[in-house]
């Protein structure tokens, strides 16, 4: 079995620091894909712009996808990501800070798997993130990839 990328969507660099060093000391082997907008992580997914050419088949294993993001936002990245038929399945997890009442409704009715408040404490967010990391990436079973692409 491929050893999946994890899709950071993530325009701070503090919150993506701390996101990759808490997976690292978390033990979580798998590459870690960083775009800083919802505009690059759709042209990640769908193989677009700076990433024309990547293979689109070769999904990540989940997404974890901050909401408040420049050029477009987290969900409307989400609204997007599951009304394309090639992406629709995959795993979205929105790691944020947002503790709006609306924006997890939000999450949930785009269809995010799950929605996750990103700790103030380090000790915390690296739990978090071992916790994530864990269940996403060796734990949960992914659909089988079918059609022609």
């Amino acid at each position: 079995m491929p050893n999946r990328v994890i899709l950071l969507v993530e325009d701070n660099a503090s919150d993506e620091k701390l996101t990759l060093l808490a997976f690292k000391q978390s033990g979580v082997s798998n590459a870690i894909v960083v775009v800083r907008d919802g505009v690059e992580a759709l042209d990640y997914l769908h193989g677009t712009g700076a990433y024309a050419g990547r293979n689109v088949a070769d999904l990540p294993a989940v997404v974890l996808l901050d909401l408040n993001l420049p050029r477009i936002g987290g969900l409307e990245v989400l609204q997007r990501v599951r009304a394309d038929e090639r992406t629709k399945l995959v795993p979205i997890v929105i790691l944020t800070a947002s503790k709006q009442e609306e924006d997890v409704l939000g999450g949930y009715r785009l269809g995010a798997n799950a929605y996750v408040r990103k700790p103030v404490d380090f000790a915390e967010f690296s739990s978090v993130a071992k916790t994530v990391g864990l269940f996403w990436v060796l734990l949960n079973e992914r659909p089988p990839i079918r059609g022609g692409t």
